[in-house]
């Protein structure tokens, strides 16, 4: 298709609701990776990674850690059920949240919670959005923490478990800030990393905070009058040496998951310093990648902004044909499911 004639409709398709990770598999690295060599579409397990990159490839690496943000509570006066989803911590005891349901975010309005836990509405912001301040007997920053629970995504249709507060991290995830995980990063381990290397298929790491925005759907049928909400990043000067040595030996930057592409088509790798600041990069065809050589990326939610930046890279009707293949093969979706390898030069 043209993609000056793609809008919000053309990224939807239908997926079979069985086809939606429910649970981690055991083995982080024995998920599906659909290779996309060429014009062929060659079916591999995460395992093999190593053999389908080249010595001198470069894996650049989101080390953000997701934190437990979601609380489930009642109102103080009627006793109404609320939940409450942390965000950003704006001073002492004090968050920006999400409120649900939405009109009950009004200044004044106390939620109370598990462990003596409550909070009292201190400043509506944007429709659902507020600022509280939480209270509690005791330490309320570890109360807070003890009480919030994972935050699973919402086609995840089940309760958070002791599992999920170590498989819904990457084995690297050190940078606490993040709302969800960065997916593609789920399928590593550190034999796999420490294998990798043996082959001289480095990696090295950035931080992007992933906000709660990765799962909305595009608001506008036009692409381009679509807005992505900011997102904190930061690299580190060694990480853009790396990336400036690995491009000038001839090897390729790999980029594990979208979230990583965005900071990687945000900045200027050419920096000698440290890079820090908020993207709200929204990358739709047609889109001409200039940091980026080949994607690592799980499926993705329909009418998504994370869905066009796959298909900005690897072709619309490309990309579609993929997903069509992904599904056939009865392929797992979404945060705990399978991935993708794109890219020039990628092995079968």
């Amino acid at each position: 298709m043209d993609s000056g004639k793609l809008t919000r409709s053309s990224f939807h398709y239908d997926l079979p609701t069985e086809l939606i990770a429910q649970e981690p598999l055991p083995d982080r690295t024995s998920s599906r990776l659909l290779v996309v060599a060429g014009g062929e579409f060659r079916d591999r397990t995460f395992d093999r990674l190593p053999e389908l990159l080249e010595p001198g490839d470069l894996l650049v690496l989101n080390d953000t850690r997701v934190f437990r943000a979601r609380l489930l509570g009642r109102r103080e006066r009627s006793g109404g059920r609320i939940e409450v989803f942390l965000l950003r911590e704006a001073g002492e005891d004090l968050w920006k949240v999400i409120v649900r349901p939405g009109k009950a975010a009004r200044e004044g309005m106390s939620f109370i919670f598990q462990n003596g836990l409550s909070c009292k509405v201190e400043e509506r912001l944007d429709p659902g959005r507020a600022l509280v301040r939480f209270s509690s007997a005791g330490d309320t920053r570890g109360i807070l923490t003890d009480t919030a629970q994972v935050p699973l995504p919402p086609y995840i249709k089940r309760d958070p478990v002791e599992l999920d507060d170590w498989r819904y991290q990457t084995v690297y995830a050190s940078n606490p800030g993040a709302v969800a995980a960065p997916t593609a990063g789920l399928h590593f381990t550190p034999g796999l990393l420490e294998r990798l290397g043996e082959r001289n298929i480095g990696h090295t790491f950035v931080t992007l905070h992933v906000g709660p925005g990765t799962f909305q759907p595009l608001r506008s049928e036009i692409l381009s009058e679509n807005r992505l909400e900011p997102e904190e990043y930061h690299v580190p000067a060694e990480s853009l040496a790396s990336i400036r040595k690995a491009r000038s030996e001839g090897g390729r930057i790999v980029a594990v998951g979208t979230t990583t592409t965005r900071i990687l088509e945000t900045i200027d790798t050419g920096s000698e310093t440290s890079l820090s600041g908020e993207t709200e990069i929204f990358i739709f065809p047609p889109y001409r990648f200039r940091n980026v050589d080949a994607l690592i990326t799980n499926f993705h939610l329909p009418e998504s902004s994370l869905l066009c930046l796959v298909a900005a890279f690897m072709g619309y009707d490309r990309m579609m044909e993929a997903y069509r293949h992904a599904i056939s093969g009865s392929y797992r979706f979404y945060s705990y499911g399978d991935a993708m390898l794109i890219g020039k030069g990628v092995a079968g």
